[in-house]
């Protein structure tokens, strides 16, 4: 079984959980795209001036998502 890693962009300012939002939008429709066999994504309020949206892989697909998306950060994703 290959490892889950969430992948990370954070947005930060007063419309941080608008973007937030919407760039899950985005992640979703990379993944059609891509026909990725991925089904985590989100996104979390983290305080009143900050938020992130995610997108869980494998280590299989992380190098492509990475490199095309190019997330601020990754931890591993142990759910």
């Amino acid at each position: 079984m290959s490892r889950k890693i969430k992948l990370i962009w954070e947005f930060r300012g007063p419309v941080s959980a608008k973007t937030a939002e919407h760039h899950e939008i985005h992640l979703k429709e990379y993944i059609v795209i891509e026909k990725l066999d991925l089904n985590i994504t989100g996104f979390e309020i983290q305080g009143e001036m900050q938020a992130i949206a995610f997108m869980v892989v494998t280590d299989e697909n992380m190098i492509q998502v990475r490199d095309a998306l190019k997330p601020h950060r990754g931890e591993l994703y142990l759910l």
